[in-house]
Formats: C-alpha cells, sequence, structure tokens
C-alpha cells in the first residue's frame, strides 16, 4: 500500500537540511530503485522553485510500504529526523487516483 509522509520543519531549519541532505536524498534513491518511491520533495516557505533565504517547512514523500508500521518505522530513521529538522511526522495510508 502507498502511505504519505509529511514531515514539518522547525524553525530555521536550513543548515540542519544542508548537514543532513545528502543522507535523506540517499535513502529516497534507494526506495525509488526499488521501484516504490511515487514523489517526494520539500515544501517552499515561499512562492518560489528556490525559496532563497525563506527555506522550506516541511516535505512529502509518498512511497510504497508493507504496512503503516513499516511507513512509520522508515519515516522516524530518516536523517532529516535524526538531525532535528522536523518538529513532526506524520504517516497516512494513501490511495493514488491520478495519474493511472
Amino acid at each position: 500500500m502507498l502511505y504519505a509522509i509529511m514531515g514539518r520543519d522547525v524553525e530555521e531549519s536550513s543548515d540542519r537540511r544542508r548537514r543532513a541532505q545528502q543522507r535523506h536524498r540517499e535513502r529516497l534513491q534507494q526506495l525509488q530503485a526499488a521501484g516504490r518511491l511515487v514523489l517526494a520533495g520539500p515544501f517552499p516557505a515561499v512562492d518560489a522553485e528556490d525559496p532563497g533565504p525563506a527555506g522550506f517547512r516541511g516535505s512529502l514523500t509518498v512511497a510504497e510500504f508493507d504496512s503503516e508500521q513499516a511507513a512509520r518505522e522508515w519515516a522516524d530513521t530518516d536523517p532529516y529526523v535524526e538531525a532535528g529538522v522536523y518538529e513532526r511526522v506524520t504517516v497516512r495510508p494513501f490511495r493514488q487516483v491520478f495519474p493511472q
């Protein structure tokens, strides 16, 4: 089943994000290589592709996992969690309707 994993950033998370970004992306690349990643990316803090110093407010990952518990365990070990980027992470079952 698919799960939406939404991380909400702490205030002024930019430096923490930069330090953990490579490890965070490597985990996403592993999901992609396994054919389990639907999409992933950050929420800019302002309405711009590159938010500059405004930074980001969080991230969204939609991927396939065997269970909600497996998705939660994966989310809990994200380098952004370990680096203190996220103040909260939510995991929800997700049903993709479009595109088919």
